[in-house]
């Protein structure tokens, strides 16, 4: 793994020399820069992932940089800590408004450094990561996350979520109506989250698909909370008229006008106290096979491992989504 590269702009030598070896010690890659003028030159260049701007400097101080930074495309997202003996609320107020990710006073402590970088590499890393519609952590956050808890050894369950005859509806309403779609399925996955206990993970795999990682126990339930509460939110995404009737009119492949039943879910249910599973493809193949068993059984669907356990709410038979 690459290490995150730390750019220290400080203009004093020997604090600039410690929080090099400190930083290194640490594990990070460190650039350095000695004034404002070269901190601006190294970020647009190195691409650093976290910056410590010192306040005091020559040339251009550190608030001016800052200042700088953001208003640069390639630069504006980088997180960046200031460095300064001032404590004042008002300094601290320059800082933050500016668009400061942190501020730190100095003498500051090694552990305390350390651990507000960590937590800005672990911020913009979620930020870099997460879907831009929904906010929720993408695939490579989802793979990570899926590949901890297999590693663990404890017992966890998989649902994978997806919304049926999707592409008729963003098909016969346009992109900002299907969007809007895509984000009641995600406000509904992280209210179901939120009501069954601690540690219930949720992510956008992109387009109607969304995953949630939860304990066995909880995993059933939170399905049947899922279809409940997307079964009463959909009819309102459609125009009276649609809503009435129960159906969308779009044309096929074919070019054929073709009846779409309102919308439904589909959720594939993997425990993995119940099937044996030792890697993240395994996990993801028998997932994709139940949903694939899932979008043949009419109305929202959850189907478990196995087939062994389908719990379906009543609807309009399915067509090809």
């Amino acid at each position: 793994m690459a290490k995150s590269r730390i750019l220290i702009a400080e203009d004093e030598p020997h604090l600039r020399e410690v929080l090099h070896i400190q930083l290194e010690l640490a594990g990070f890659e460190v650039i350095e820069a000695c004034d404002g003028e070269e901190v601006l030159e190294l970020a647009q260049h190195v691409r650093p992932d976290v910056i410590l701007l010192d306040v005091m400097m020559p040339r251009k101080d550190g608030y001016e940089a800052l200042k700088s930074l953001r208003a640069s495309y390639a630069t504006r997202f980088i997180p960046i800590i200031m460095l300064t003996a001032k404590d004042t609320k008002e300094d601290v107020l320059n800082g933050v408004q500016g668009g400061a990710n942190d501020y730190l006073t100095k003498p500051y402590d090694r552990s305390e450094l350390m651990l507000r970088i960590n937590n800005q590499l672990s911020w913009s890393r979620q930020q870099r990561e997460a879907n831009p519609l929904t906010g929720l952590p993408g695939n490579l956050s989802i793979n990570r996350e899926t590949e901890r808890r297999l590693g663990s050894g404890e017992p966890f369950a998989l649902l994978q979520v997806d919304i049926d005859f999707f592409k008729a509806y963003n098909d016969h309403y346009g992109y900002p109506r299907g969007d809007e779609a895509i984000q009641t399925l995600s406000r509904i996955l992280v209210d179901a989250a939120s009501h069954h206990g601690e540690g219930n993970f949720v992510g956008h795999i992109g387009g109607d698909d969304f995953v949630l990682l939860s304990t066995p126990e909880h995993a059933k339930a939170l399905g049947q909370e899922i279809i409940d509460a997307f079964s009463s939110a959909a009819p309102s995404l459609y125009d009276a008229e649609d809503r009435e009737r129960g159906y969308v009119e779009v044309k096929n492949r074919r070019d054929e006008l073709e009846h779409f039943p309102l919308m439904t879910v589909t959720i594939a249910l993997v425990s993995t106290d119940r099937a044996q599973v030792s890697h993240l493809a395994q996990l993801t193949d028998i997932a994709q096979e139940l949903k694939a068993h899932g979008k043949g059984i009419p109305g929202s669907v959850l189907v478990g491992e196995r087939r062994h356990a389908e719990t379906r709410t009543p609807d309009a038979e399915r067509h090809a989504a």
